[in-house]
């Protein structure tokens, strides 16, 4: 399953990075595309404003045909204060514009992926993760602060030996 999970990411990751180059963080004083998941980096570093962060909540594996189908949820968080030049009066395009870049990177064709196990030198393996489209929850509104949460089903069949 982490296999998935990571093949998901990097993917989504690199499209969401050929969208929109300047969109990216600072953490830990390394400078990255502006795409992180959560469960694999320190608390401290959870949510820069102006990027996307992911997190696995729902896990469901069907056993009954020869790989066990794994089904996971995966929610996009997002959030922006607006542009300092605008007085943050710029908050709702900018958070549209996320909007269109993420829909962009999960409604590209292909909406699947070779697995790759990353753990092991980014070796391919033998099937793929696949997802569905993203569907978009309202807009948060937080002290100025505009969020927003969107969910994609990923699946991928899972092969011996793998976790």
């Amino acid at each position: 399953m982490q296999s998935a999970k990571n093949t998901f990411y990097v993917t989504v990751r690199d499209r969401l990075a050929a969208l929109n180059p300047v969109r990216t963080m600072v953490v830990r004083g390394v400078t990255r595309p502006g795409a992180l998941v959560e469960e694999n980096e320190l608390a401290v570093a959870l949510q820069p404003v102006d990027t996307f962060c992911l997190r696995w909540t729902g896990l469901r594996v069907d056993s009954q045909a020869a790989l066990p189908l794994v089904s996971m949820v995966c929610e996009v968080r997002y959030s922006t204060d607006g542009s300092e030049g605008n007085g943050g009066m710029d908050r709702g395009r900018l958070l549209a514009a996320m909007d269109a870049e993420l829909a962009n990177a999960i409604h590209a064709a292909p909406q699947s992926a070779l697995k790759v196990d990353f753990a092991h030198g980014a070796a391919a393996m033998g099937t793929r993760v696949f997802w569905g489209e993203a569907t978009f929850g309202d807009t948060v509104v937080d002290a100025g602060r505009l969020s927003r949460m969107a969910t994609v089903e990923v699946f991928a069949y899972q092969e011996a030996g793998e976790r």
